[in-house]
Parts: C-alpha cells; sequence; structure tokens
C-alpha cells in the first residue's frame, strides 16, 4: 500500500496500472470526456481515491474498472493487477472479439495497399449478407 492520502491524479493512475500506453493519452481520454466516475467526466487533475469506480469508453468499449490501490509510477503489467480490478461486463468484452475478428482481410505479403478497384471488391464482400 502506498501513502496517497489526498488521491492520485486519475491521468496518472490510468497511465500506471496500464489502461493508457501514454500519459498524454490518458489525459486528453479525461478532456474528451472518456473517463467517468458515477457519471460524471473527469478532468486529468482529479484525485482518485481506493475504490472508485472508474468507467473508460476506448476503441468502442466501456470499461469498468475498481481503484484497489493508488499509484503514481507506471508498473509492469504483471503488478499492475494489484492497483485495479476490472469489472467489465461480459457483454462488452465479446464485442471487442466480435470487432476484432472481422475487421482483418488477408492479403498476400508483398501486394501493398489495395487498389480502388480492389477495395471495393472488398467492400462489396464484407456488406453481403449471408
Amino acid at each position: 500500500m502506498t501513502d496517497h492520502s489526498s488521491g492520485v491524479r486519475i491521468d496518472k493512475w490510468l497511465w500506471a496500472v496500464r489502461i493508457y500506453k501514454t500519459r498524454s493519452q490518458a489525459t486528453e481520454a479525461c478532456r474528451k470526456g472518456r473517463v467517468t466516475h458515477a457519471g460524471q467526466p473527469l478532468k486529468p487533475a482529479k484525485n482518485i481515491q481506493v475504490d472508485d469506480i472508474i468507467t473508460v469508453h476506448k476503441d468502442n468499449i466501456h470499461y469498468v474498472f475498481r481503484v484497489k490501490d493508488l499509484i503514481a509510477k507506471r508498473t509492469s503489467a504483471k503488478l499492475a493487477g494489484e492497483y485495479m480490478e476490472d469489472l467489465t461486463p461480459a457483454e462488452e468484452l465479446e464485442r471487442k472479439k466480435i470487432t476484432h475478428t472481422g475487421r482483418a482481410v488477408f492479403r498476400p505479403k508483398g501486394l501493398g495497399r489495395p487498389t480502388k478497384k480492389e477495395r471495393r471488391m472488398i467492400d462489396r464482400f464484407r456488406n453481403e449478407k449471408p
């Protein structure tokens, strides 16, 4: 347990527990209203406390985390779980799996970007209803 009696900035905490790769990304997400607590958007400098429930909207998924402990310095991915508890609903995680599986189209190595004609064919193929 660390001694942060007045709390830790939300942007620092999001970065320290590896929800965002950089602190700048965490700050930007807060500014855009993608990080909320009790339904209210948080500013980057807002201090959070232990047992706060934080909702993060990232990649069209609403992640929910409970703050187990406060940390201001970035930690390893293994230790990040000690500072947060993932409460994200199973439906959101399932939607993440579906989103990631449908995006990639196989393309042999070395062919480069698709031409306009090829892109239209790919779009038509994706939009076909079974």
